[in-house]
């Protein structure tokens, strides 16, 4: 049961590494720099 657990799970992982090189390879420069800076510019530092 363990080895079934451990198999979907790589499965999962593998599927959703592939859709990140995916989503990478089709954006353009541009829009990899905007969404890498999503996390920095989340916060309101006005107040």
């Amino acid at each position: 049961m363990t080895l079934v657990l451990f198999i979907g799970d790589m499965l999962i992982m593998a599927f959703m590494i592939a859709i990140v090189v995916w989503l990478s390879l089709r954006s353009t420069r541009a829009v990899l720099d905007a969404a890498a800076r999503i996390p920095l510019e989340d916060e309101d530092r006005d107040g």
